[in-house]
C-alpha cells in the first residue's frame, strides 16, 4: 500500500479554500475569540481545544440522555454546549494567533470529529423524550446532507461556507440552549398549536431549513460550475 504520509509530503499543495462567515454573530464572535487566543496559556493547544469541543459534545449527548429522567441534564447540556464553542470555535483561532497552522491537518480532523460530535448530539436528542427519535434522526442525515455539499464546494468552487441565512453553529447552539430554558420553565411547551412538543417543532423546522439549504447551495455550485467548464463547441464544418 503507499505510504500516505509521504504522498502528502511530496504532493504540492492546492490553494486552499476561502473560508465565508457571515453569521449574525461573526464579527462579535471574532472579536472576542482573538481576545481569548492571544491570553491562553502556551499548554492550551489547537489539537487540546479539538478534543475538548468532541468531549463536551459527547457530553451534550450524554446529557440529552439524562434530560429523560432530570431536568438537569438540561443544564449540563447547556454547559456542555458552552464548552464546545469555545474548543471548536477557539482552536483554528489558536493556531493562526500563533502561526502553527496545518491547513490540510487541521481541516480534516476538525470536521472528522465534528461529524463523530453530531452523532453524539443527535442521538442524545432522540433519547432524551424531549424530541421523536425520528426527528432527530432527520436533522443528522439533513445536517450531513448538507456537510457533504459544504465540503464538496470547497474542493471544487474554492468557498468554505460556514454559515447560511445569518445562521451558523453559533447560532445553533444559542437555539439549543434558549430550548433547553425554556424546557426548564416550562417542561410542558408546545408549539403550533399544542400538535407538536418545543423540541419536535423545532426540529421539524431545523430539518426544513437544512435541506432548502442544501438544495440552494447545490443548485448555486452546480450551475457556477457548469458555467466554469462549458462543453467544447462540436466542428460544424
Amino acid at each position: 500500500m503507499p505510504d500516505t504520509a509521504a504522498h502528502l509530503a511530496a504532493a504540492t499543495p492546492r490553494q486552499l479554500a476561502t473560508r465565508i462567515q457571515t453569521s449574525a454573530l461573526t464579527g462579535v464572535e471574532k472579536r472576542v475569540l482573538l481576545w481569548m487566543a492571544r491570553r491562553l496559556p502556551a499548554w492550551v493547544t489547537s489539537d487540546r481545544l479539538t478534543v475538548l469541543a468532541l468531549v463536551s459534545m459527547a457530553g451534550a449527548g450524554l446529557s440529552y440522555w439524562l434530560a429523560s429522567v432530570t431536568a438537569l441534564g438540561l443544564v449540563a447540556a447547556s454547559a456542555c454546549l458552552a464548552v464546545n464553542w469555545f474548543g471548536d470555535s477557539l482552536d483554528g483561532t489558536l493556531a493562526r494567533v500563533r502561526q502553527q497552522e496545518r491547513p490540510r491537518y487541521g481541516y480534516y480532523v476538525d470536521h472528522v470529529l465534528d461529524a463523530a460530535g453530531a452523532v453524539f448530539l443527535f442521538a442524545g436528542l432522540g433519547l432524551s423524550g424531549h424530541m421523536a427519535p425520528w426527528v432527530a434522526a432527520g436533522l443528522l442525515v439533513a445536517y450531513f446532507l448538507l456537510c457533504v455539499e459544504v465540503y464538496l464546494a470547497a474542493h471544487t468552487v474554492g468557498r468554505f461556507e460556514m454559515s447560511f441565512f445569518k445562521m451558523g453553529p453559533t447560532e445553533l447552539r444559542l437555539l439549543l440552549v434558549a430550548g433547553n430554558v425554556t424546557l426548564l420553565v416550562n417542561p410542558d411547551a408546545l408549539a403550533f398549536g399544542g400538535a407538536l412538543s418545543l423540541f419536535d417543532a423545532g426540529g421539524v423546522l431545523g430539518i426544513a431549513g437544512l435541506v432548502v439549504t442544501f438544495l440552494y447551495s447545490a443548485v448555486r455550485h452546480t450551475l457556477a460550475l457548469y458555467r466554469a467548464e462549458p462543453l467544447p463547441l462540436r466542428d460544424r464544418s
